[in-house]
């Protein structure tokens, strides 16, 4: 068995976390690679590591005086490494941070740095090698992730180790430039490891159990998906259900190799397995219930509609020419709505408004905004009748109208349209349906 373990900034804040993860290594000897996250807030009125970096180089930027920040982040570590016992000194890594911020190394060399001092950390308590991710993780010239040069990289690298340490969030491109991920990036970091060495198992350790069925902050105390696929986690994480970054799914998934969502404070939960398919029964109907607020949807209503060639093209047209992303598109057989999140459509309405006419002439339309889309997902539900009406039923008797329907052919889920206002009573209406019932 081998596992690559990966660690968030909650389960890192402090030495108290570092030890809770130590144990959690030593447990297991097949955790032998583990990719560490900057630390995260050690209380509410806590500040992320990576996010003092950020200032740092703000204030450099606009040519204020910034060592006292960096500073901090000296201290921050000293504590960590002091209450861990540890005979180590980053003095000499942090004044090649300096040097390097003055030299103009660029805001991505400079918030790497929380992964990278937490790295050396976390090596020196382990006793693992450190592998810098900059020497394994090779991004190209614009700045995507070159993928077969990386998992060469890194097999080579890890051949000789049996153990190590490779901090999450950065690489490099072949130049030596520091380049990062997206905000939570270390998640990939940590699937692209898992890929390179043939993991058995990538175990993504954070602050939550696992997977809820629904947003703890809308349902009080909901239940765990203990099994989840990747088909409906990508559902779920399209709608803003997530515990790890949503591209950390796919370096894992072409592979099969399954991720296990953990939490470093309950290491005896067993958390969330995703995996590529299962014969596994779920407990419940549905999977999970995830939604957001912020949509707006443009009807078009044309007389025979169906059967003007090359309409709903040219609908679409006037979309993408503005650059608006469509996220749905139900329709009927004289009618079509186009929805998009309402933010990005605000600005730019009249324009693709006005083009519509101009490309198809409709014969009316109309535009809506202020709701919510919430997804049902569930591998379950084809397999289970009515379904949709013990749904639709549910949101009746909670008085909510739903002013849009949208079920693929693959009956994995049904995404409905609510007004905003509404958003929270659906999400508790579909969940006591589901899961309260069947308790």
């Amino acid at each position: 068995m081998k596992k690559v373990v990966k660690f968030g900034g909650s389960s890192l804040a402090s030495a108290e976390q570092f030890k809770k993860v130590g144990d959690i290594i030593r447990e297991d000897e097949s955790r032998r690679f583990v990719v560490p996250s900057a630390p995260g807030k050690r209380n509410s009125n806590d500040t992320k590591v990576t996010d003092l970096l950020y200032k740092c180089y703000g204030m450099l930027q606009a040519g204020r005086p910034y060592l006292k920040v960096l500073e901090q982040l000296r201290v921050r570590y000293a504590e960590i490494i002091r209450g861990l016992g540890l005979k180590l000194s980053l003095a000499k890594e942090f004044e090649q941070i300096r040097k390097d911020m003055e030299s103009d190394a660029g805001e991505m060399y400079v918030i790497s740095r929380g992964e990278y001092l937490n790295g050396k950390i976390m090596a020196a308590y382990l006793g693992y090698e450190f592998i810098d991710a900059a020497n394994v993780v090779r991004f190209k010239d614009d700045e995507t992730l070159d993928a077969a040069e990386t998992y060469k990289l890194i097999r080579v690298q890890l051949e000789v180790h049996d153990r190590a340490v490779i901090p999450g969030f950065y690489g490099s491109k072949k130049n030596g430039q520091i380049v990062t991920f997206s905000r939570g990036g270390s998640d990939i970091s940590g699937a692209i490891v898992a890929r390179a060495v043939h993991a058995d198992i990538y175990e993504n350790w954070t602050d939550v159990s696992g997977f809820m069925v629904a947003d703890p902050r809308i349902v009080k105390d909901p239940q765990v998906i203990h099994t989840i696929t990747y088909k409906e986690l990508r559902e779920l994480a399209y709608m803003g259900a997530s515990v790890m970054h949503e591209d950390a799914i796919f370096p894992v998934s072409q592979v099969g190799i399954p991720i296990n969502i953990r939490n470093t404070n309950k290491p005896e939960d067993e958390g969330t397995m995703i995996v590529e398919r299962t014969s596994r029964i779920p407990k419940y109907t549905i999977t999970g219930i995830a939604g957001m607020r912020g949509f707006a949807a443009v009807s078009v209503e044309k007389d025979k509609m169906n059967t003007a060639i090359g309409f709903c093209r040219k609908v679409l047209t006037a979309f993408e020419e503005n650059n608006i992303s469509v996220e749905h598109m139900p329709s009927g057989i004289d009618t079509m709505s186009v929805i998009v999140r309402q933010k990005e459509f605000a600005e730019k309405e009249q324009l693709v408004i006005s083009r519509i006419e101009e490309l198809c002439e409709p014969d009316h339309m109309d535009i809506e905004s202020d709701f919510a889309l919430i997804a049902v997902v569930g591998r379950g539900m084809k397999s289970t009748r009515g379904t949709a009406g013990r749904l639709f039923a549910a949101l009746a008797h909670a008085h909510i109208n739903v002013k849009m329907i949208d079920q693929g052919s693959s009956e994995l889920n049904i995404i409905i349209a609510v007004s905003n206002d509404d958003f929270e009573n659906a999400v508790r209406a579909i969940y006591q349906i589901f899961v309260d019932a069947q308790l």
